[in-house]
Parts: C-alpha cells; sequence; structure tokens
C-alpha cells in the first residue's frame, strides 16, 4: 500500500476549501469588529468661583440615529432605590420603553411621582419593603418626586437610541459598538443647559472628545407636590 505525504489530492483539495472558508469566516468578523467603534472622551462643568464640582457621574451622553439607520432598541428593567430619603441612584438612563422599579428600602413611606409632558405617574403612598414601578414609553427627561418628601428628587432619561452612557465620577465617558455614520451627539446634565453637536463617527470610532457645560446660572428651586401646591408638612417623616 502507498500512501502520499499529507494525504491524498482530494484530501489536500477539501482541507484546502476549510482553510479558505474559515479564513473567509474570520475576515468576515474582523471586518465586522472594525466597522463598530467606541466614542468617548470627557465632560467637565464651569462652577461658580470656589465651588467644586461633585457630580460629573449624573452626566448622561447619547446619540440620536439618523432615521436610514434606526436601530432596535430594547426595553429593559430597571431600579432606582427609595432609601435614606433619597433616590438611588440620583440619575437613571434607560432605553425608551424600559420599566424601572422603586422599591422602598426605608422604614416610611414614600410617593414617587412625575409630572413630566411626555409620560405623568403617580405611584400613590406605598410603605417599607414595598416595590412599586413605572414605564417610560416615550423618549424625554423626567423629574421625579416624593410626594411625602419634599428634597427628593431624581432624574430619568428615556432615550431612543442603543447608544448612550453615563459618565464616571471623573466625567469620562464611552459609548461602544457605534457603526460608522453621522449623529448628534447629547450631553445633559440637570444643572446646565443641555449641549448637542453633530458627530462624524468613522468605522474606528472617535475619542478624545470634551464637552464643558456651564452650572454657573443654576439656582436650585423647590418643587411643588403632585397637586402643584406648597408641601405643607415639611421633610419630616
Amino acid at each position: 500500500m502507498s500512501f502520499t505525504l499529507g494525504g491524498t489530492m482530494g484530501e489536500k483539495a477539501f482541507a484546502s476549501k476549510v482553510a479558505a472558508l474559515a479564513l473567509a469566516g474570520l475576515m468576515i468578523v474582523a471586518s465586522d469588529s472594525r466597522g463598530q467603534g467606541s466614542v468617548s472622551g470627557q465632560v467637565s462643568i464651569v462652577e461658580r468661583p470656589g465651588e467644586l464640582t461633585e457630580d460629573l457621574g449624573n452626566t448622561v451622553i447619547y446619540l440620536d440615529v439618523p432615521s436610514a439607520m434606526r436601530a432596535k432598541v430594547d426595553a429593559t428593567t430597571d431600579r432606582i432605590a427609595l432609601q435614606s430619603r433619597q433616590f438611588s441612584p440620583h440619575v437613571r438612563v434607560v432605553s425608551q420603553g424600559s420599566k424601572i422599579e422603586f422599591p422602598n428600602q426605608d422604614p416610611f413611606s414614600h410617593n414617587v411621582f412625575s409630572k413630566a409632558a411626555q409620560g405623568p405617574f403617580d405611584t400613590d403612598v406605598f410603605g417599607r419593603g414595598k416595590t412599586k414601578s413605572a414605564v417610560f414609553k416615550q423618549s424625554g427627561v423626567y423629574a421625579l418626586y416624593c410626594n411625602v418628601h419634599p428634597r427628593m428628587t431624581a432624574f430619568v432619561i428615556a432615550v431612543n437610541t442603543p447608544y448612550y452612557a453615563q459618565a464616571g465620577a471623573d466625567g469620562r465617558f464611552a459609548i461602544g459598538n457605534v457603526p460608522p455614520g453621522t449623529y448628534t451627539i447629547h450631553v445633559w446634565h440637570e444643572r446646565a443647559a443641555e449641549q448637542t453637536a453633530t458627530l462624524i463617527v468613522a468605522s474606528a470610532g472617535i475619542g478624545g472628545l470634551k464637552y464643558q457645560l456651564d452650572a454657573r446660572g443654576y439656582k436650585y428651586a423647590q418643587h411643588k407636590n403632585k397637586f402643584g401646591k406648597e408641601y405643607t408638612n415639611g421633610d419630616i417623616y
């Protein structure tokens, strides 16, 4: 019996086809990987003289997608805890249609509500260990309050795009897997005017972006209760 080193001609041809297909597959994967990059940068805030920025982590950054590139937006379920007379976290960014649960972790009652024009809601009063929720069907900024505790505030930013992020404590942010194209970038913070700009993203992504918000004109204003009236009991519960 005789044989050819490395296999018969048929086996070699088959092996060559398999190798070619495998290489093509690797090339496709590599191409897809190169076709979606990261959008990253850092946000800073100009404060009044003598004041320091302590809430950069409340900055939300997202990319508006052109209608021709509209991507699927998946709804999620997130939570904002009610703890020590505070909403935790203070800011939450979610995709449009997502649900947020509000577990009450305090030994007293809360009543979460929002008067946002795109989707007002009211959980009514609920006690310790109970959880209420709301679905944010429309995109936009939702200011949240508690009808029991006047100083409790939070924000939910619902966005109609899968490309969003919340900055870190140092203001740095990164949005991954962004296809090349032209977008409108939004930089939002509760104490400053929102910034928008046209952003051209290459297949390799884009980095080193710098955005500076101006909070020098910010003034705290006490909100009204859910009936549109001043709080009368104070933050006593």
